[in-house]
């Protein structure tokens, strides 16, 4: 059980991270032209983010099966 309730803090965590990801994207396409320079630092940085949040709720779905 104690993995579980880990996995759930983890996918929490990171679903906090996703949604920040999320809105740093969205923050920078509002204001380009302006740092275009860092689409794809931001972009990254957001799909990492999205990529390990799925992973971990794969996980916690195999864990609570």
């Amino acid at each position: 059980m104690d993995d579980l309730e880990t996995l759930k803090a983890r996918v929490k965590k990171l679903n906090a991270q996703a949604t920040q990801a999320k809105m740093d994207l969205h923050d920078l396409s509002e204001d380009l032209p302006t740092n275009w320079e860092k689409i794809l630092e931001v972009a990254q940085r957001a799909y990492d983010t999205h990529q390990n949040l799925m992973a971990a709720r794969k996980d916690m779905a195999a864990a609570s099966a």
